[in-house]
């Protein structure tokens, strides 16, 4: 990694990054209440541990997913132009969730890795999870120097050049800048989930579910919402 995309300019950007991560891993809906409730039905602990790795894995597809589209997109369509799109649609998940918080439905409790990485998927993706992180990876790529940035990387891109000091096995910057930003945030996210599903298991139980239930999913919306808005201005 580009000692320029940990610049001081960035680090803020980095750091909201690995923070939303952390804040996906607290949301049930994101997967530690399903990994819990795996090791209760087996009566083992070493399931929550073995539900881990699919559900990062499928949360990163869907971070990685959103951002592929952010950057294709942003080949065509101005930065200034592609943020209010962004916001836009931050708005719109944003009052969905607040208004429906409707889940997606898929399979049973009787599942294998692959169908926890598509459940890890569908859920990251209905809770607009890479939306929240493309204004801060777009920050992130542009090494805190605004759309100028932005289109001399687009520049070199069309002209076949790429960005040089961040090629990486043919990577170019913003792709290399994504791809970074989907492990960080998936640490970040890893991490989070795996301390909540251990701590519920072991010492909790689904009992804690029952008197102390917050209602992530209007926190989450609200977040999505304030996000929207605040993202033309970064």
């Amino acid at each position: 990694m580009s000692f320029e995309l940990l610049s001081p300019e960035t680090t803020w950007a980095w750091s909201a990054i690995l923070l939303l991560g952390a804040v996906h891993g607290v949301n049930p809906g994101m997967g530690w209440l399903f990994a819990v409730a795996l090791g209760l039905q087996e009566e083992d602990g070493s399931a929550v541990w073995r539900s881990l790795l699919p559900l990062a894995l499928g949360h990163a597809i869907a971070i990685g997913a959103a951002l592929l589209l952010a950057f294709a997109v942003g080949l065509i369509i101005p930065l200034t132009a592609l943020k209010w799109i962004v916001a836009a649609l931050l708005i719109g998940v944003g009052v969905e969730r607040l208004t429906r918080a409707r889940h997606p439905r898929f399979g049973g409790m009787q599942v294998g890795a692959r169908d926890l990485t598509i459940w890890s998927f569908l859920m990251a993706s209905a809770h607009g999870a890479g939306l929240m992180v493309v204004p801060f990876v777009f920050e992130a790529a542009e090494g805190g120097s605004g759309p100028a940035k932005h289109a001399a990387h687009v520049g070199a891109i069309e002209a076949g050049a790429g960005s040089q000091p961040y090629l990486l096995a043919g990577l170019s910057a913003e792709q290399l800048t994504g791809l970074s930003a989907t492990i960080v945030h998936t640490i970040g996210y890893l991490v989070v989930t795996g301390l909540v599903a251990v701590l519920v298991y072991r010492k909790l139980g689904l009992r804690l579910l029952g008197k102390a239930w917050i209602n992530l999913d209007l926190i989450w919306g609200a977040a999505l919402v304030v996000t929207g808005l605040v993202t033309p201005f970064l």
